[in-house]
């Protein structure tokens, strides 16, 4: 679904606008973290298969990270995006020119990348001497530091400091980007143009609802502070579900953007 979706977009010539480069991107960052983790789960369920080495583990860990945190940044890009569309579309295609789209593209793979470079020098300076179990099923950043015999403290807090801001500045970008969607939407007099609005946003709202409500849940607080198997639970969401439901969600809007004409 992912790769269709790039495709698509790469093959139709009148898809080849702004609109649709951030969707590209979130599609193929949707299976770089997914890849990252989906295989060595179904080689678990399947075959049995639920050993894993130090090394497949680490970049695991480190590819998930950067990746997830490339999609945060992503959905905050796109969520200006939405705002140029809808508050000033008749100067849309010379606010976002190729250049403003490849910086907007870029730079949520620089803070991806930064991120996991951060937790893994990080976790790096923890000896582990305790049980080799994961109570996992994937080399999850709060997993692996439960299995150190060292002081977690300073580790949690990067962990904390790190995913809290990097989802709360997001966040509060998304936030005012529909702050002032919702007011240009609310003066808006004409049915045809509510609507069209409504259809631009409303295919990144459902994605950023589901990632950031798994995300706020699973990393704004300590490790010790909620049970493992909720964890669980919350992975299984942004592993798997929401990367399978993104390509879904932005195709159906896109195509109906694509009917409308906009």
């Amino acid at each position: 679904m992912w790769l269709g979706l790039i495709l698509l977009i790469l093959l139709e010539s009148r898809l080849h606008i702004p609109m649709y480069f951030s969707p590209t991107h979130l599609s193929l960052v949707d299976f770089c973290y997914s890849t990252a983790v989906t295989p060595k789960v179904m080689a678990g369920l399947l075959v049995g298969d639920q050993v894993i080495s130090y090394n497949v583990c680490t970049a695991q860990r480190f590819f998930f990270a950067a990746f997830a945190t490339v999609e945060s940044y992503l959905l905050a890009s796109m969520a200006y995006d939405c705002y140029a569309a809808v508050c000033n579309p008749l100067c849309y295609n010379t606010t976002m020119t190729a250049s403003v789209c490849t910086c907007m593209a870029m730079g949520p793979y620089f803070c991806g990348f930064l991120n996991a470079s951060v937790h893994r020098g990080d976790i790096f300076r923890l000896y582990f001497c305790r049980a080799n179990v994961l109570h996992h099923f994937f080399c999850n950043i709060p997993a692996v530091m439960a299995l150190s015999c060292s002081d977690k403290h300073i580790s949690e807090l990067i962990l904390h400091v790190v995913a809290s801001f990097g989802i709360e500045f997001a966040l509060l970008v998304i936030l005012i980007s529909y702050l002032f969607i919702f007011t240009t939407i609310l003066k808006m007099h004409s049915a045809e143009g509510y609507q069209k609005a409504l259809s631009t946003c409303v295919s990144h709202l459902t994605t950023v609802s589901i990632f950031y409500g798994t995300g706020i849940f699973m990393y704004s607080q300590p490790s010790s502070s909620h049970p493992m198997d909720t964890d669980k639970i919350a992975s299984v969401c942004y592993t798997m579900v929401i990367p399978l439901l993104s390509p879904l969600v932005y195709k159906q809007g896109g195509q109906k953007r694509f009917q409308e004409g906009g």
